[in-house]
């Protein structure tokens, strides 16, 4: 069958297009412009780097498929970095990575394959999608090598989306992914993996806001628990849930910031044991099988992308919300942060903290 390639230029994409030519299906590589390359003032770090598209296109060359490098600024821009700005600017702590997989990969590039008459869009996610011989539901499982597991990000897609996605690489170890593409003579088979938030350098977020951002959040004060001033700030967005480092306040135990108040600009700071909590609610919550459940779930959930799963009891509400209550409680739960739960390898779903 024909099937569309999203291919970034690394080698986990690489590889996923390699395997798909193996296969012998037919493959078109896409490759996503999501900045204009000449502006050299984007204030963007490496996402899809002019390099990086070099780089696609070499590998493509090498396994002799057509490469075309599609045209999403806007789309990104208005689904990513927009809503990375406008959360940080409200006292939340986004996750850039899930819209641009969930939204922008596999809705405007599924698009753009079905204008090629292509059956499928393969990537390089380490995750499994299988369909289940009972339900006839597609299932979105996580991948084979744990370590490297994406499906936290993944956790939006729906049926149909999961029903032309392709993840080749979800059933390798990373090892393994490597050698295939040595063995392949593929010229991205040593190529570093790229940091997750790629479209800002490392430890540059405010300086991006603050370029971006239409409006500044403004300063503000910085309280402890009995609404005691204990120094100021220059605006939210340099903060998030559990942060203690770099709050410009002295004090005789650390403190750890516990809230980040939008409307007034008040960051309440207080000890590592005031982070616990055991239940909050969800919002734009995504289940994945066509039939959500009736009544509350446990499961094991994870409120981080690398952070080992916990049970918690999963209830739906009205309005596609969800209340979670874990059994153990958990640090700093973070709002704009996801929310996702599964059971054994098998993603059930996820939502956005509230």
């Amino acid at each position: 069958m024909r099937v569309v390639v999203a291919m970034s230029g690394g080698v986990d994409s690489t590889v996923a297009a390699a395997l798909m030519v193996d296969a012998g299906h037919d493959v078109v590589g896409f490759s996503m412009q999501l900045y204009d390359q000449r502006d050299t003032d984007t204030g963007f770090g490496s996402c899809c780097s002019i390099d990086d598209l070099h780089d696609a296109k070499r590998a493509a060359s090498v396994l002799g498929i057509p490469h075309y490098v599609i045209n999403f600024q806007e789309q990104f821009k208005k689904l990513v970095t927009s809503n990375f700005v406008s959360e940080y600017t409200s006292g939340r702590t986004p996750i850039p990575c899930v819209h641009c997989n969930s939204e922008l990969k596999f809705t405007h590039l599924l698009d753009r394959a079905v204008t090629l008459k292509a059956e499928g869009v393969a990537t390089g996610h380490y995750v499994r999608v299988e369909k289940d011989p009972k339900t006839g539901d597609f299932l979105l499982k996580r991948g084979l090598d744990l370590a490297k597991d994406q499906s936290y990000f993944l956790f939006g897609l729906n049926q149909e989306q999961l029903s032309q996605a392709i993840f080749p690489v979800g059933n390798y170890q990373k090892t393994s992914v490597r050698s295939y593409a040595r063995e392949r003579g593929l010229p991205v088979a040593d190529k570093p993996d790229s940091q997750e938030l790629c479209f800002v350098q490392t430890g540059e977020h405010v300086q991006f806001i603050e370029k971006h951002a239409e409006v500044q959040s403004g300063a503000g004060v910085i309280q402890n628990l009995d609404g005691e001033t204990l120094g100021n700030h220059n605006g939210i967005h340099r903060f998030t849930i559990g942060q203690r480092r770099g709050l410009g306040i002295q004090s005789r135990e650390p403190l750890y910031v516990l809230e980040i108040n939008a409307a007034t600009r008040v960051i309440t700071v207080g000890p590592k044991r005031a982070l616990e909590r055991n239940s909050f609610t969800a919002s734009n919550v995504n289940w994945i099988a066509s039939t959500p459940p009736t009544g509350p779930i446990t499961a094991a959930t994870r409120i981080r992308h690398r952070q080992e799963a916990s049970s918690a009891t999963v209830q739906r509400l009205e309005g596609n919300r969800v209340e979670v209550c874990f059994n153990e409680p958990q640090l700093a739960v973070t709002p704009g942060q996801a929310v996702v739960w599964h059971e054994n390898d098998i993603v059930l779903g996820g939502g956005w903290i509230d």
